[in-house]
């Protein structure tokens, strides 16, 4: 309830509609216990085929006739309690109290009939017919009215649950892309966009029903119990003693639900998992023909989910049966008591007082049909009561993302970056991913400004964790990063890589045009300056003489419209256009044909100079471009220097060059395919 009392917060802002939501709600309350009123001034005209203003006559002539009576029977009880005594005479005092108590009942009801009738006899015909004509129409006038409110009111609602869900959408997307790459790696893309979708859906359908039904319908029931009340409230309380039962079986439900609306959840986020994995992979999938181990997993998390999902249907069986029961239970005392009261003509049941007057005919059925109308909004509870425990359910998962700090934490005082002039120090580093697991073991080494270095090594020395330090998507766990004599901890990462320009192995280009992909490096660039970064990517040629729109042209899902070489010289222009002090390399090249990885080296060649390169490569092209090799092994820096003397000097440098050199290079293969 906590967390879903923050997603309330963020509804509480916009009053206005809020106010307008609530004061519509208000009209359908009132509206719906009004034409529910007309059942009396109805049946005392159709019953009695006499009009108000005579009926009125009538009750007003009998409330006088009925208050003569009963203080003739005060005076004869006055009488017989003077030689009364003991228990007799207790009994006596009792009658006459019950007897005043009377009275005083027909007085406040002949003095409500007195102030009614003039406007009866203003408003009303005095012919019965005529004045049905009359309610009748005021029924129709008033359901009109009560709609034009519930039209009013469905509209509001929805708008201040999307604006509060649009809020939550955007704090939940801001804070996601403040989280650092260790929660993508942990989380995965699948979960947060289950977060996302599915249950921010659940919060809105939640919030529809708090803002709608759930003040609606109390609203209803508040007006027709309040009508009842008035009629005879002794009746009413003996109706509703069943509600704190029936209270204590939705509140066990309600724990219930949460529960089984979280782990279905959960079971809903590992599909979106398996859907991601698979559809992502798929050219895998059909390349080793493993279409049934992917049917039997998604078939493995589709049972479990509607193993969860029929859990909550029961829950939900069961909510709606206690609220009609509790509704029925209520109207049937009522109907047993206030038949007993009314073919007895008597004010007592049992003993108890329950009416200060007789409950005429017209009274008791308005009574039976405001407790109806009050039975219809708890009907309808139990869909409210659904909705609710799977929106807080929604919103105790979407927050527990949300409230995470990202373990990356901006500086409380950050110190001025300005741009890299003198070196790039790795001090004493050491990380890890998980505790226990070092990924780098006390790496020192020194990068001076404009220098370009290579970093080589086996699969998983390393050395992509190296690079991923010094854009600052993690912080080493031992030792520091300097920039120019600064710790990188102590400088914002946004002023940080402002400098850095990057290049991956996996190029990402989004569904976009080419020109905007390019330009995602500067968003502020002109054409003129895309133009230039594209030439010196040597990608110019290819977008101005192969693309059909030139630099309009989308490149589709990913760049899927793109070879693998486009799509990685695009990828370098957007570095290019950055114009960074810093440039990381990782294996930039290691996935594209020999025509596109020549064409990268020569840009290359001339983009390195003056600044700062970084490359994570075994490509002997790559490491032509390097003024110093770096060999990792097990995450530590076994040997520096240039090909030359690592040549000389470097066991594992000579095998992973004699390996590159003896394995077919894959951009001939292919070239040559």
């Amino acid at each position: 309830m906590r967390n879903f009392s923050r997603v309330l917060r963020l509804a509480f802002r916009y009053r206005l509609t809020l106010a307008a939501s609530a004061v519509c709600a208000l009209g359908v309350g009132l509206l719906w216990g009004g034409n529910i009123g007309a059942v009396y001034p109805f049946v005392e005209v159709a019953f009695r085929g006499e009009s108000l203003q005579q009926r009125a006559e009538d009750e007003i002539e009998r409330a006088r006739e009925t208050a003569a009576a009963l203080r003739a029977e005060v005076a004869r009880l006055e009488t017989a309690k003077v030689g009364a005594s003991g228990k007799q005479r207790r009994r006596i005092e009792s009658d006459i109290a019950t007897a005043e108590a009377r009275i005083a009942a027909e007085r406040r009801a002949e003095a409500a009939y007195r102030r009614a009738k003039p406007y009866i006899d203003r408003y009303l015909p005095d012919d019965p017919f005529q004045t049905l004509v009359v309610i009748t129409g005021l029924l129709l006038l008033g359901t009109l009215l009560k709609e034009l409110f519930l039209i009013g009111h469905h509209v509001l609602v929805f708008r201040l649950a999307e604006l509060a869900a649009y809020d939550l959408r955007k704090q939940f997307y801001r804070r996601t892309l403040r989280m650092d790459l260790g929660a993508f790696d942990e989380q995965g893309a699948a979960d947060l966009m289950s977060r996302f979708t599915h249950d921010v859906q659940n919060v809105v359908e939640g919030l529809v029903a708090l803002f709608g039904k759930m003040v609606r319908e109390p609203l209803k029931m508040a007006a027709c119990l309040l009508g009842a009340a008035l009629i005879c409230w002794r009746l009413l309380l003996l109706s509703v003693i069943v509600a704190p039962v029936a209270a204590l079986l939705i509140h066990w439900l309600s724990r219930a639900l949460k529960r089984a609306n979280r782990r279905a959840m959960e079971e809903m986020a590992q599909m979106y998992t398996t859907l991601e994995e698979t559809l992502g992979g798929i050219k895998i999938v059909k390349a080793f023909t493993n279409e049934r181990q992917e049917r039997r997993r998604f078939h493995q998390g589709a049972k479990r989910y509607f193993q969860r999902a029929m859990r909550m249907a029961r829950y939900n069986a069961l909510a709606h049966p206690v609220t009609e029961l509790t509704g029925i239970l209520a109207i049937s005392l009522a109907l047993l008591a206030g038949a007993r009261l009314a073919l007895s003509g008597d004010t007592h049941l049992l003993g108890i007082q329950m009416s200060p007057r007789p409950l005429g005919l017209g009274a008791l059925l308005l009574f039976y049909g405001l407790l109806a109308g009050a039975a219809d909004p708890i009907r309808k509870f139990s869909d409210v009561f659904t909705r609710l425990q799977r929106a807080m359910a929604a919103s105790d998962r979407i927050f527990d993302r949300l409230d995470r700090l990202p373990r990356v934490a901006e500086p409380a005082k950050p110190v001025p970056c300005p741009k890299h002039r003198r070196d790039l120090v790795f001090d004493h580093v050491g990380f890890q991913y998980q505790p226990g697991q070092p990924v780098l073991r006390d790496v020192c080494l020194q990068i001076p400004f404009g220098a370009t270095v290579a970093i080589v090594g086996p699969n998983g020395c390393g050395k992509s964790t190296l690079a991923n330090l010094i854009e600052r998507f993690y912080d080493p766990t031992e030792g520091q990063v300097l920039l120019d004599g600064v710790p990188l901890t102590a400088v914002r990462s946004a002023e940080l890589r402002s400098q850095i320009g990057l290049v991956t192995q996996e190029t990402v280009l989004f569904d976009d045009t080419v020109i905007n992909n390019i330009r995602y490096g500067l968003p502020r660039a002109t054409l003129e300056q895309v133009v230039n970064a594209a030439r010196q990517a040597h990608a110019h040629e290819f977008i101005a003489r192969d693309l059909p729109d030139g630099y309009e042209t989308r490149v589709g899902p990913g760049g899927s419209r793109l070879s693998g070489g486009q799509r990685q010289r695009i990828a370098l222009a957007r570095a290019i256009l950055r114009d960074p002090a810093i440039l990381i390399l990782d294996e930039a090249t290691s996935q594209i044909d020999l025509e596109s990885e020549k064409a990268i080296q020569q840009a290359l060649e001339a983009f390195v100079r003056d600044r700062t390169a970084v490359m994570i490569t075994h490509r002997l092209a790559s490491i032509a471009l390097a003024d110093q090799v770096v060999v990792m092994h097990a995450g530590r820096i076994l040997d520096t220097g240039t090909h030359e003397q690592l040549t000389d000097r470097c066991k594992l440098y000579r095998r992973l060059h004699r390996l590159h050199c003896e394995e077919p290079d894959e951009g001939t293969e292919k070239a040559a395919a």
